[in-house]
């Protein structure tokens, strides 16, 4: 496989509810004389005595009872949300939504990244896939900080990088202050026509650690998956074996930044594709690093891409601080080597235990 180019980025730049409930006023008209208070009513056996002010009107505990009561209201007609209120909010957001991006008011950050669209429709589509066709179950996405920068490194399977995409939503969805995950992917990403758009759209740069380290200094959570094409593209029978991480740049970017590093482990993946074979021939010639051959592609064709429906659990672990380590330990080889191997160990230690609670692929 050819070493990866970085290329460089192009800048671009209803309300529906309960009516309200009908006033009553006190006293009687001009002109004419008051009306008698009515004389005091006694409760059944078993209910509340609503109490009335001497005014004639409804003492603070009648009022609000009068509102919990279903069907009543204080004008005497039944009181019940519009119909399809919850349709007309969606449909005014949806509009003001079209509107924004035909008139190109939205914003959009020098990497691509445009968050409106990422919140109200990428990751509307891959949520099925997330909830219902791999059913995902997320455990310790707190371990993220809730503020400023941090890099999570996970382990990359699958012959095609869904994992990536379930992780974003995991963090999109689930983190406590909802925070935005921003991967680096490899350079073929950004240069697959659609794709490439996008990816940047989602929020997916370049992984290169110039980008890395101006996306973790401006305090977003960053992703990255060090194995690389050599972890979604090994064969099925070397599953959930983690393979090298590189030379640690990633660890080099975070003591840069001095941001904490969290170890992210994905078990599910792996099963989706099973690659049991690899067209290197016709790699070569499609510019892939591989040609994955699965039980089912290439010979059922198109409908061989339908990944297995596997049970998955995304798990992030405890962060590894590197704020303590001072400046020109970005330089120490020997300490990013202990770095990079510290997180692998723990990412490899965690699939292995994920894989021992497991009790099926599928369920």
């Amino acid at each position: 496989m050819a070493d990866a180019k970085v290329i460089p980025f192009d800048d671009d730049r209803s309300r529906g509810g309960a009516q309200r409930p009908g006033r009553r006023r006190s006293g009687g008209r001009r002109g004419t004389a008051p009306e008698a208070a009515p004389a005091p009513v006694s409760a059944l056996p078993g209910q509340q005595t609503v109490s009335q002010d001497p005014e004639g009107g409804r003492g603070p505990q009648g009022a609000a009872e009068d509102l919990a009561a279903p069907g009543a209201s204080g004008g005497g007609e039944e009181v019940r949300e519009r119909p399809g209120g919850g349709w007309d909010r969606r449909v005014a957001g949806g509009l003001a939504f079209l509107r924004r991006r035909i008139t190109g008011d939205y914003e959009v950050d020098e990497f691509g990244y445009d968050k409106e669209l990422t919140d109200q429709v990428l990751m509307s589509l891959i949520r099925p896939f997330y909830e219902k066709y791999f059913r995902v179950e997320v455990k310790g996405v707190e371990n993220i900080p809730a503020e400023g920068g941090a890099l999570v490194v996970a382990n990359h399977s699958g012959t095609l990088p869904l994992d990536g995409l379930m992780m974003q939503v995991a963090v999109h969805d689930h983190h406590p202050a909802g925070r935005h995950l921003r991967l680096l992917a490899a350079d073929l990403v950004f240069m697959l026509p659609v794709v490439n758009e996008l990816a940047r759209k989602a929020g997916h740069t370049l992984a290169c650690a110039e980008d890395a380290q101006a996306l973790l200094e401006r305090g977003e959570v960053v992703g990255v998956m060090p194995e690389g094409f050599k972890g979604i593209g090994k064969p099925f029978g070397e599953r959930y074996k983690l393979q090298r991480f590189g030379r640690g740049g990633f660890v080099s970017t975070a003591l840069r930044a001095g941001t904490p590093i969290v170890p992210c482990s994905i078990v599910g993946a792996e099963e989706i594709y099973p690659m049991i074979g690899n067209s290197r021939t016709l790699a070569r010639l499609l510019g892939f690093p591989y040609f994955p051959i699965t039980p089912t592609f290439p010979w059922l064709g198109p409908a061989g891409l339908v990944p297995l429906p596997t049970k998955w659990t995304i798990q992030f672990g405890e962060p590894i601080p590197t704020d303590g380590y001072p400046p020109e330990a970005a330089e120490d080889p020997m300490l990013m080597f202990n770095l990079t191997d510290q997180v692998r160990e723990q990412i490899q230690h965690t699939l292995y235990k994920l894989l021992v609670q497991r009790r099926s692929v599928f369920f």
